[in-house]
């Protein structure tokens, strides 16, 4: 149901149930929010990549637990999309730098899962889609982090029609940050993106996906103290010290020492 791998310092999980393109159901959306939890928290994870096994990536919710929901109360239904939220939550926060690996297709909440990761990359043959109305329902839980990507006026678009498209439009609006050809130049680029990663400091990382969140919820005005705050805790902090350290005596940083000798 769920696969991962840790090849130090980056993490692969693997959504893993082919035969339903990877849909997920209430079996699945514990394990992979418990996975982001503790891959979060693994000192020596640097990376996690997100992908699915077999022909897509994520097709979404599970017809059979759909089925389920029919006969949910009330009371059922909200703490059933609580849980689904703190799935996608675990990912957008997570500490580590998230990479999406799209392929096939990513529809409804499979485009919720490329919107909570931070980097999206998709062959050019995926076909994405908010595809609720279809189905009589709203693409609520995600629809924080999808509108932070694509915005408002987008985000109305294709939530009314529940059109698919390609990559090349998600693309286009901000869903993802990068088209490829096919799968072997999709994990090129991923192993680009990673060396990248690898240079920069772990700690800073997650503070740069905390200052992206905490800017993004603030006016401009009280975004003043807030970022000044972000800075100066950066600067003071021992790893803000050895990399400025480091850079101005022109030598390699320790977090790239270490990722060396690994």
């Amino acid at each position: 149901m769920l696969k991962i791998e840790v090849q130090k310092p980056v993490a692969h999980v693997m959504l893993d149930r082919p035969g339903v393109h990877n849909a997920f159901n209430d079996e699945l959306i514990p394990l992979v929010t418990q996975a982001f939890t503790d891959l979060g928290a693994h000192d020596d994870v640097r990376v996690i990549v997100l992908g699915g096994n077999g022909k897509s990536f994520c097709a979404g919710a599970d017809l059979n637990w759909m089925k389920r929901m029919v006969r949910y109360s009330r009371e059922e239904n909200l703490e059933d999309a609580r849980v689904l939220a703190q799935m996608f939550h675990a990912i957008a926060k997570c500490p580590k730098p998230v990479i999406a690996r799209v392929h096939g297709a990513a529809l409804g909440g499979g485009c919720g899962l490329v919107a909570a990761c931070d980097i999206g990359i998709a062959v050019e043959s995926v076909q994405f889609g908010f595809t609720e109305v279809k189905l009589g329902i709203v693409p609520a839980v995600i629809s924080p982090l999808v509108i932070a990507r694509i915005g408002p006026g987008r985000a109305r678009e294709y939530f009314i029609t529940g059109e698919r498209f390609l990559a090349a439009v998600a693309l286009e609006i901000g869903l993802i940050q990068h088209v490829v050809a096919h799968e072997a130049a999709l994990d090129a680029l991923i192993e680009s993106k990673i060396s990248q990663i690898l240079t920069s400091a772990p700690q800073a990382i997650a503070a740069a996906k905390e200052l992206v969140f905490g800017v993004a919820a603030r006016t401009l005005e009280s975004s003043v103290e807030f970022t000044a705050q972000a800075i100066a805790r950066a600067r003071a902090s021992e790893e803000g010290q050895a990399g400025m350290t480091a850079f101005l005596e022109r030598r390699k940083p320790p977090w790239i020492e270490k990722t060396n000798n690994k």
